[in-house]
């Protein structure tokens, strides 16, 4: 399964229609992708996770986005950062702004920051013996060596949501493929 999917993932292969695949009796993962106001990073790292697994066809992983600040609660994703990710075939379009709730600390298993601010943002909602559930995005996909964080593009041109598309599409390759490598670890 980790051949096909690293073979998906580079572009070699183009299976856009697998069944979607989930081991029996196996929980799904929860992650929850966290930024400011909710309405650049963390739903375009949703949607691009989302349409990733479901090229795969992995099943089982709840993918949702919040914000630590209330300011956009239930508007869209920015216009730019919709137009940019639908260049590249991903559909943001449905997802609304939301704060991250209580429930939403204890439910998720990943909780995946953009930056700094947010991961200590984080760290001091959750229990000090669950600490560890709350990183970085970047580093959590094991893409470090590009950015430990995806910048903030709101006050900047299109080419921060360009940027904000190169790294989360980089990190999301590597979530999927260390969420295969963890089913297939009993």
């Amino acid at each position: 399964m980790l051949k096909k999917i690293r073979r998906l993932l580079t572009g070699v292969d183009r299976l856009e229609d697998m069944p979607e695949q989930q081991a029996p009796g196996q929980p799904p993962l929860r992650v929850l992708m966290v930024c400011s106001g909710n309405i650049c990073r963390s739903p375009t790292a949703e949607g691009v996770l989302r349409h990733k697994l479901r090229r795969v066809g992995m099943a089982g992983v709840e993918v949702d986005s919040a914000g630590t600040q209330g300011f956009h609660i239930s508007e869209p994703p920015d216009p730019r950062a919709v137009a940019a990710a639908a260049m590249r075939g991903y559909d943001l379009s449905k997802l609304r702004a939301r704060p991250i709730s209580d429930d939403d600390l204890a439910k998720f298993d990943w909780l995946l920051a953009m930056d700094e601010g947010h991961l200590r943002w984080l760290n001091k909602r959750l229990p000090a013996a669950q600490v560890g559930r709350a990183q970085l995005f970047m580093v959590q996909a094991g893409r470090q060596q590009l950015s430990t964080i995806v910048p903030d593009p709101y006050f900047g041109g299109p080419e921060g949501f360009e940027r904000v598309l190169d790294l989360v599409e980089d990190g999301c390759d590597g979530l999927v493929q260390r969420i295969a490598e963890r089913r297939l670890t009993p």
